[in-house]
């Protein structure tokens, strides 16, 4: 157990996201920017995401431990530095990944000047909380710990891994007013959770008609897994049949749910304008391959009397540990389930207010007097709020970001990010275009840049456009 612990936090701090897109949120040259807000403003024509490129994203982070933390060389050994970040983290603490990958993105304006987008995107998320008290039970056994009251609560952790379809529209309703809407149906291919668990383990001293000098008991565990597309993967001989089953329900072969997007820009005045977004707010239906496993009731083990047989009698048989685990499983039993179940997607909440100063004319030049045609600003400067709802509590994120174009073909925004991971997070995005080609790529936590041990969080994206602009 002490080594299974070592490599989960070892790793975690290297791979393990939050789904704040801070960077790309707002960044309106950048065609993907109304994945995150259906509502932003939309500067051109038609575009059209290159297949396998037009977004790659990649995000891991760990709220209470870096790679760093345990592999930093010192006088200390590994096994010091563990103790110490088990019992520095919380049970709020928690790791996550996030991966996207966008297959086909492409949208037009309409004569009716509505601008329809749409694509598939696949998606992987996955979050576990940090079970400090399993932790301590698992690294520093429970000698020292009599009367302490472990609490199995603490086990909580969900994953997906699924296709997203998504249609959406944009409407410049008034001069000051945008709205857009995107309809999503998801195709979940593997999807597990355990949440909402409860139950304690306590070791006691025993009184005078216990068998041994402690009490070890489980009280009121209960304690449940959920999965879909799980158990058929089971039987199947290989990765090769288990990719290609796995790839099958990408095409709704699995089990589907619907969602929305909804989000707004609004102008105040010339120079200060407000945008909000609600993502993902729905639900997957899971039905097929379904199986959930739930491990209920209480014990108490004070002890195995140990009988040992004459001698002479054959080979002795010691059936103790057997009889354990039967006695085991018929006072917390574990039900293996068969029933449907809902999972509510991770809804994320974007609101952003900037101020915009110089108008662009497109040159590049500044129009100070902002007497130019169009209501683009050289620069803005802002705060966006971001949020997720996540099974123990809401994850929020504050950045404070500067916008700048440069040219007519160039752009680029930088950010200040305070959130669960750290208080120190600059990132920075650019956009370029060439020719139609549209190019960009943004990626924060630049100061960890490095030595990436060191940072709890990291993130990538870029792609790949073809963009053609109003005439």
């Amino acid at each position: 157990m002490r080594n299974f612990l070592v490599i989960i936090l070892s790793l975690v701090g290297a791979i393990a996201t939050s789904q704040n897109k801070q960077i790309l949120y707002g960044f309106d040259d950048i065609p993907q920017s109304l994945m995150l807000n259906p509502g932003s403003k939309v500067l051109q024509k038609k575009h059209y995401g290159i297949p396998f490129l037009s977004q790659i994203h990649v995000n891991g982070g760990s709220s209470g431990v870096s790679a760093y933390d345990i592999f930093k060389n010192g006088n200390d050994n590994i096994n010091d530095r563990i103790t110490q970040k088990i019992f520095e983290m919380k049970n709020t603490d928690f790791f996550t990944a996030t991966q996207q990958l966008e297959l086909i993105n492409f949208g037009w304006r309409s004569q009716s000047e509505i601008y329809f987008s749409g694509g598939i995107y696949q998606e992987l998320d996955f979050i576990a909380y940090f079970p400090r008290d399993l932790a301590i039970l698992a690294w520093e056994g429970n000698r020292d710990y009599l009367n302490y009251e472990f609490d199995l609560g603490e086990i909580s952790t969900t994953g997906d891994f699924m296709t997203v379809y998504h249609f959406g529209l944009n409407k410049q309703i008034s001069k000051k007013l945008t709205v857009g809407a995107r309809l999503k149906l998801y195709s979940s291919m593997f999807s597990y959770r355990s949440v909402n668990n409860s139950g304690t383990f306590v070791t006691r001293l025993g009184d005078e008609t216990s068998e041994n000098i402690y009490e070890h008991t489980i009280q009121n565990a209960d304690v449940s897994v959920e999965t879909s597309g799980y158990s058929s993967l089971r039987d199947l001989d290989g990765a090769g049949q288990v990719t290609r089953e796995i790839l099958g329900r990408a095409f709704f072969g699995g089990n589907v749910g619907v969602g929305v997007d909804v989000g707004l820009t609004y102008e105040i005045n010339d120079a200060f304008t407000l945008s909000a977004s609600a993502l993902d707010v729905g639900a997957i239906f899971h039905s097929k391959d379904v199986e959930n496993y739930r491990a209920h009731g209480s014990y108490t083990l004070d002890g195995i009397n140990l009988i040992f047989p004459p001698l002479g009698e054959g080979d002795p048989t010691f059936p103790y540990y057997d009889n354990l685990e039967d006695e085991i499983k018929e006072e917390i039993p574990i039900d293996t389930l068969y029933n449907s179940y809902v999972q509510f997607r991770p809804t994320k909440l974007n609101a952003s207010l900037s101020y915009g100063f110089g108008r662009f004319n497109g040159s590049g030049a500044c129009d100070c007097l902002n007497m130019g045609n169009n209501n683009l600003h050289k620069q803005n400067i802002g705060l966006q709020l971001y949020s997720i709802f996540r099974p123990k509590r809401p994850q929020m994120a504050a950045t404070l970001f500067y916008q700048r174009r440069f040219t007519d073909f160039l752009s680029a925004k930088a950010t200040y990010t305070v959130d669960s991971y750290s208080y120190s997070n600059i990132g920075l995005g650019m956009a370029a275009d060439f020719g139609k080609l549209n190019f960009y790529i943004v990626t924060d936590n630049l100061i960890n840049y490095s030595n990436l041990a060191k940072a709890k969080s990291v993130s990538l994206q870029l792609g790949f456009n073809i963009i053609i602009d109003e005439e």
